[in-house]
């Protein structure tokens, strides 16, 4: 039997019970296993499967309550708590969160899971010994991805986000496909652990699809139309941009390319909504206060 770790599951014996619960034994070894941390009340001698961790005092203890991620296993974990310059801690089914150290995490913390936001993660020790939850890199799902139809061609499709960057984010769908998000496809980055909804756009030759975050041109002309309506009633009625704006001007502003910039006033235009002079943008035939 070797040295007892925090992570493993392992089958060990009730040597005695005391106050608090009981002491358990793998023949070399004892380790505390609370009376919280167990459903039913244990005999001595009785075998018993627990899961090994740290407790608030750093102590190695024993839970009776057994995680579905191992060291080997990957598993679904949800986001309890956020803590910046740490990580998050993900809930895997045992008495204590997991945390997920930050240098598991992206760069960039508005890109971090929120509250809510699963990982798809594997047990791992850090340097003291300390059970951790590591995500799913792209090397871990290597030839393990299945296939996609082409008749998912243009249909919607939804899954979580597990890598997220500045060229794109890389999901896995309900049904277990690689699913990439190029950045032209998207109206912000999307945060790793982020469930998302998104229209397949091209199915690929190795069975993986790429994904579009953006609604249909015509779906969108509406949507967009609204935003730029709501900008102008927020502000007197008046927005200080046209079609001649510079592109990164409406870009950081409404968040859209200049194109559907232009389609959305295009729309307001014919709907008489809207009226342009001396650069700006104005409303028409509406009390603004």
């Amino acid at each position: 039997m070797g040295k007892l770790k925090a992570g493993d599951v392992i089958t060990v014996k009730v040597n005695r019970k005391i106050d608090t619960g009981y002491v358990l034994t793998n023949g070399e070894e004892e380790i505390l296993l609370h009376e919280n941390e167990v459903e039913n009340d244990l005999e001595v001698d009785q075998s018993v499967e627990v899961f090994l961790y740290h407790d608030k005092k750093d102590q190695l203890i024993a839970s009776g309550k057994i995680p579905t991620v191992r060291f080997d296993v990957f598993d679904w974990g949800e986001v309890t708590e956020v803590k910046p310059r740490l990580g998050v801690f993900v809930d895997i089914g045992t008495s204590k969160d997991v945390l997920v150290s930050e240098d598991d995490l992206p760069l960039l913390p508005s890109v971090w899971p929120q509250i809510g936001d699963q990982l798809y993660v594997i047990l791992s020790n850090d340097k003291k010994g300390r059970v951790l939850a590591k995500p799913v890199t792209e090397a871990d799902f290597e030839g393990n991805w299945d296939s996609a139809p082409t008749t998912l061609f243009n249909e919607q499709i939804s899954g979580r986000v597990f890598r997220s960057g500045r060229e794109g984010a890389v999901i896995i769908t309900d049904e277990g496909y690689r699913g990439f998000i190029h950045h032209t496809e998207r109206k912000k980055e999307p945060r790793v652990g982020e469930w998302v909804e998104g229209r397949v756009i091209k199915v690929k030759e190795d069975g993986s699809l790429n994904i579009s975050l953006l609604p249909r041109k015509q779906e969108a002309q509406h949507e967009d139309a609204e935003m730029l309506l709501a900008y102008m009633r927020e502000n007197n009625g008046v927005m200080p941009f046209d079609n001649k704006t510079d592109p990164d001007v409406i870009s950081s502003t409404f968040l859209i390319s200049k194109a559907a910039f232009k389609r959305a006033i295009g729309k307001l235009l014919k709907d008489k909504q809207i009226e342009q002079k001396d650069g700006k943008t104005c409303l028409i035939n509406e009390d603004v206060e």
